[in-house]
Order: C-alpha cells, then sequence, then structure tokens
C-alpha cells in the first residue's frame, strides 16, 4: 500500500509545471526591497530605454509588452505600445496591459506614481546601475524574475569578462585628464559615480571633474580651462562636433593644441547596459589615440 502511494506521488510530481516545483524567483532590487513572484513574469511593461535593453538582454524580450519612450534598441524594442517618458506616464495605459512585472528606473520615473500602481498589486521592480557589476546582476535579476537565468548569467558573465579584460589590458596605461562633455548649453559633465567616468578610469582616464557632488553637475567655461584637460570628448550625432569645434577658440588648453578633441558614438556609453563594453571599447582606442598626440 506505502509503495503504491509513493509511486502516486512520483507520477503526480512528474506531471507537475517546473514552475510549480521551483521556488518563486526572489530578487533585492535597487531600493533594496525584496521582490518574489509567484511565477516567472510573462507581461512586462519596461518604463525606461535602459530597462528595455536589460530585459532583452536577460532573454524576456518576448514578454514585453510595452515600453516608454526612446526605447529604440534593440529594433524589436521599437515596434512596441510606448506608455509615456521620465516626465510622465500613462498610468491608465499601463494598468490596462495587465502587467505581471513593471521595471522601473531609480532616475528617471517617478516614485509616487509607481506606488499608484503597487498599490494595485502589480510588483514594480526598481533598477538603478551604477557599475559594471551592478549591470551584469541586473541582467541576472531579470532574467531571473523572468524564468532565463541560464540565458542572463551566461550573458552577465560574458560581460564580466570583457570588462576584466580591458581593466587588465590597460592597467598600466599613460593616465590622461579627461573631460567628458554631456551637453553645452549649460554646459554640463559626470561625476565620478557616472557609468561614463567609470569607463574613462577603465581605459586609464582621469575624470577632471570626478570629485563634484552631482552626479551630472553644471560647469562652466572657465572651469574647464583651469583644469585644463588633456582631452575633451563627448557622445552623439554629427551636430556634437559644433561642441567640440567651440574649444577651437581657447588654443591654450592641452586638448585643443594636442589635437584630442573627439566624438564618440552615442548610446554606447550613455545607457548602462550590456553594450557599454563596446563603449568603453571604443572610448579606450580614442583615448590611446589621445596618448599619441600627446
Amino acid at each position: 500500500m506505502i509503495q503504491r502511494r509513493l509511486v502516486l506521488i512520483l507520477v503526480l510530481f512528474a506531471l507537475m509545471p517546473a514552475a510549480a516545483l521551483a521556488d518563486p524567483p526572489c530578487v533585492k532590487d535597487a531600493l533594496s526591497r525584496e521582490m518574489c513572484l509567484q511565477a516567472p513574469a510573462k507581461r512586462i511593461v519596461s518604463l525606461s530605454p535602459g530597462a528595455t535593453e536589460l530585459l532583452f538582454s536577460a532573454g524576456a524580450g518576448d514578454s514585453v509588452v510595452a515600453v516608454s519612450a526612446w526605447s529604440d534598441f534593440p529594433a524589436e524594442a521599437a515596434a512596441l505600445p510606448q506608455v509615456g517618458d521620465s516626465n510622465r506616464l500613462d498610468l491608465e495605459a499601463i494598468v490596462s496591459l495587465a502587467p505581471d512585472l513593471v521595471v522601473a528606473w531609480v532616475d528617471g520615473n517617478s516614485r509616487s506614481q509607481l506606488e499608484r500602481v503597487a498599490a494595485l498589486g502589480i510588483p514594480v521592480f526598481w533598477l538603478a546601475p551604477r557599475t559594471f557589476a551592478d549591470i551584469a546582476r541586473a541582467v541576472e535579476d531579470l532574467a531571473q524574475l523572468t524564468g532565463h537565468s541560464t540565458v542572463g548569467q551566461a550573458r552577465a558573465e560574458s560581460f564580466r569578462q570583457e570588462i576584466a579584460s580591458l581593466e587588465a589590458e590597460y592597467a598600466s596605461a599613460q593616465q590622461l585628464r579627461v573631460f567628458y562633455q554631456i551637453w553645452d548649453q549649460p554646459l554640463m559633465t559626470v561625476n565620478r559615480e557616472e557609468l561614463i567616468s567609470k569607463a574613462i578610469e577603465l581605459c586609464g582616464g582621469v575624470n577632471v571633474f570626478g570629485q563634484l557632488p552631482r552626479l551630472v553637475p553644471r560647469i562652466s567655461r572657465e572651469a574647464v580651462l583651469a583644469a585644463n584637460p588633456g582631452v575633451i570628448v563627448t557622445a552623439g550625432e554629427a551636430r556634437n562636433n559644433q561642441w567640440l569645434e567651440g574649444w577651437q577658440q581657447f588654443p591654450g588648453l592641452t586638448a585643443v593644441s594636442a589635437g584630442n578633441l573627439f566624438l564618440e558614438p552615442p548610446d554606447l556609453l550613455a545607457r548602462p547596459t550590456l553594450r557599454i563594453v563596446k563603449g568603453a571599447r571604443h572610448l579606450c582606442q580614442t583615448l590611446e589615440q589621445a596618448r599619441a598626440n600627446l
């Protein structure tokens, strides 16, 4: 009799779906809130371009049902319905999609708006990658929440290895004083906590405004002249060349006299996603050219 019951129990377990047998996926988000889902998320709304890209990297692209404005990578994301941007979210549209997971961005989305979404029982997972390690972990966390752990872990580990390879390659490189311009009027840069600055450091550069307290500080032309960087870098389309050309009126700047004014590919460094390793590699090559010019 006991043997027959044991056989029946084993048969029932064999017939149960894998999700029912496994522990519910649990991860901690950027607000240190632990999230446990009863089953992998299958209907996901992404509220930033970076979150969208990370979800696709985690293997969950097929489960994303809506995105925020400017979610243009990968190409499949650009065809998805949009539910607003960092200034305004369409909460009614989000709720109507019946998502089982909303992925938000700490620096871009309204906490108060999304608290209203969470109050309706819709899980909200917050992201805020500040380091290369954070990016890899975000991919793994999203993969775990969406049932793609194997894919997410493999892609995160590949990313870690590529970053480590760049770190080793440029560990002994001649240090360069770098000014990274992200806007012209008002003139804006990044401090050492921003990932662009960490990419500069990875390539053997020193962010001349790294010590400033704000993540994205406003500065003056006079401050740049006083810092006298050996390299000035910006990123974007052709119009940003005008920003670089504007520095030509200051021939006393080391960066200008050495011809070290560079335009980097847009998006690759601006978004904290797996593609930042490509941006970092390109930046490292740029700084090698700058070393040769000095």
